[in-house]
């Protein structure tokens, strides 16, 4: 049996988050877990888009993601079963499915109830699907395939000869902010020229291996594991201390010579 994968916006107060494990080891009691976090804030599907998508290409091909972010974010009471890069996605029809898979994944299907204004999506509709399809089943006896889900666009770097514009994309627990500015970008770009990175008020010439290059307190910019530009301040919270957060603009620019 494949693995589940848990992604939510229910906190860790109530008791939402072990009711719809209780579906999942009800009906197989040999169901294999895994909690991505449950510490997503209310309805940011921003959020839940940039941690499921930073880490569900870790876990094998198969592995079903169930993502109760957002939950009655359709008026129409529309949910999803999708297939993308050979991971399954159930997940309401809120725009996260597009922000995940850029618009494009492989299978959709619009999951069937009888009851499309449910008061619990996730324990009654979306945790029997993801039993269904960790043992197996196929995708589309669950419902007819789609085309028509909501569609939003993640933000797109501006780049031309001499500069990157990009923004932050997530604020992690540490306050470091995160950029959809990537390392790929700036060495094409850069061709060995020498460049700055500007965000607030603050002007930075390097990037360091970790945050803890610098001196505690000092603010610096880093790559992480998946090779995004991010802005951190050693043992301090960066969103606070520089007035920065989700969407904020960053910008990279170049120089003439090496």
């Amino acid at each position: 049996m494949a693995v589940i994968t848990f992604l939510s916006d229910f906190g860790y107060t109530d008791h939402y988050v072990a009711a719809v494990k209780a579906k999942i080891i009800s009906q197989n009691p040999d169901a294999t877990i895994v909690d991505i976090s449950h510490g997503i804030e209310p309805y940011n599907i921003a959020q839940a888009e940039y941690v499921l998508g930073a880490v569900f290409r870790d876990f094998p091909e198969g592995t079903v993601h169930l993502v109760a972010v957002n939950t009655h974010g359709s008026k129409q009471g529309k949910y999803h079963a999708a297939k993308y890069k050979g991971h399954y996605f159930l997940l309401c029809d809120n725009g996260l499915l597009s922000l995940l898979t850029d618009g494009r994944p492989d299978v959709v299907v619009e999951l069937k109830t009888e009851h499309p204004h449910l008061a619990f999506p996730a324990k009654d509709l979306l945790a029997p699907a993801a039993v269904y399809l960790a043992k197996g089943g196929d995708l589309e006896v669950l419902g007819d395939q789609t085309y028509n889900f909501r569609q939003l666009l993640n933000r797109q770097l501006r780049l031309n000869d001499h500069s990157i514009t990009g923004h932050i994309i997530h604020v992690d627990r540490y306050g470091n902010l995160i950029t959809n500015i990537t390392r790929d970008s700036i060495e094409t770009i850069a061709h060995g020229r020498t460049y700055t990175i500007h965000f607030a008020r603050e002007t930075m010439g390097r990037i360091y291996p970790t945050y803890n290059q610098v001196d505690d307190g000092d603010c610096c910019c880093t790559y992480n594991s998946l090779g995004q530009l991010c802005i951190g301040i050693n043992k301090g919270h960066a969103a606070e201390l520089l007035g920065l957060g989700f969407d904020s603009q960053v910008d990279v620019r170049f120089y003439p010579g090496s």
